[in-house]
């Protein structure tokens, strides 16, 4: 059995994070009623500063704090209006968590919760001269630090409200590949920050992972950009690689099946986060014939496919309809059944 499956069992499907709309509670209505198997903690960013995907993880972090300037988030002295804004924000999609799965079998599940990892934080949160923290060893090293810490406090406070509960988390990190490439752009635009050494990236997302490994949570990483870096996430102890199907090339390969071969679980974002507003979704196999053809070219057991792939969206679906959202995530449910009945 794959790495992983034992928690969120095999044919599974999830969502990716972002959802559409303001409303926490019909949100978490979508997700539980949805993805009963593998829920997620949903994200609703067009609530404004605070729900975004920084703002949001600024909330979480340990005795580190940031306010909202018109270039993005930088690190202050003390918690402001802006830091108390995300951390009720979050507080009301846990409030909605919690009322949608009391006594509804969630202790027998995963739930994934999202935050943006060390790497895309250090590269959207700013120092406060303004440039990124990635600009800085040390502050990406307090940065890891302060995440490390409040993800900890936030998922002993998600195991709290969902008792039993089997909680993952995934780490948001579309910039990862940016930053290990030196192509992050300064404050000025003009140039790029230094390439971040791979050991030293490794070593910050291996300080996440063997946190939250300790507490028995398996962590994820998400990217929607291309050639997220497979070996070097398996080498950090990550236990899936939740990423865009459509970006992966055969280049890619080699990689990949190195990755499934060492447990390493694929969260395939086959599904579209956005669509027709009235859905429209058809064709469940269709959907991940890709997967089977990848299945096929590395030369893997199609017994391994359903314990070894998590179908999701290719990324979030913040600007998708309802309708969509629902339809999508119903779809992706259909599709990872599918890879469990025809493997082939």
């Amino acid at each position: 059995m794959s790495a992983g499956s034992e928690v969120w069992g095999a044919a599974a499907a999830t969502g990716v994070g972002s959802m559409p709309g303001e409303d926490a509670r019909e949100a978490a209505r979508t997700v539980t009623g949805t993805l009963e198997a593998f829920p997620f903690l949903p994200e609703l960013p067009a609530r404004g500063p605070g729900a975004d995907m920084t703002g949001r993880t600024v909330g979480l972090l340990a005795e580190l704090y940031a306010h909202l300037e018109p270039s993005g988030w930088r690190i202050g002295d003390r918690p402001g209006r802006d830091t108390r804004r995300a951390r009720s924000w979050m507080s009301e999609d846990l409030d909605a968590l919690e009322e949608f799965t009391q006594g509804d079998g969630t202790a027998r599940r995963a739930l994934k919760v999202s935050a943006v990892g060390p790497w895309t934080l250090a590269a959207t949160l700013e120092r406060r001269n303004g440039e990124a923290v990635l600009g800085d060893a040390g502050a990406c090293r307090d940065v890891t630090a302060s995440l490390t810490e409040g993800l900890r406090a936030h998922l002993a406070d998600v195991r709290r409200r969902v008792p039993g509960s089997r909680p993952v988390l995934q780490l948001d990190e579309p910039m990862l590949t940016a930053a290990l490439l030196g192509r992050v752009p300064t404050a000025s635009g003009y140039r790029t920050h230094a390439a971040v050494d791979r050991a030293v990236a490794e070593g910050a997302l291996r300080e996440v992972t063997a946190a939250c490994g300790a507490e028995d949570v398996p962590v994820v990483v998400h990217s929607c950009a291309p050639r997220p870096p497979f070996a070097l996430l398996r080498r950090a102890g990550v236990r899936g690689v939740s990423f865009d199907a459509s970006l992966i090339t055969e280049r890619e390969d080699d990689a990949i099946g190195e990755a499934v071969e060492g447990g390493t679980v694929l969260f395939a974002g086959v599904v579209p986060g956005s669509g027709p507003p009235e859905g429209g979704l058809s064709d469940p196999a269709g959907s991940v014939s890709g997967v089977r053809s990848l299945w096929r070219r590395l030369g893997l057991s199609p017994a391994l496919l359903a314990e070894s792939v998590v179908v999701t969206p290719a990324c979030g679906m913040a600007g998708a309809s309802p309708v969509y959202a629902r339809q999508a995530l119903a779809h992706c449910v259909r599709a990872a059944r599918s890879l469990a009945d025809d493997p082939e």
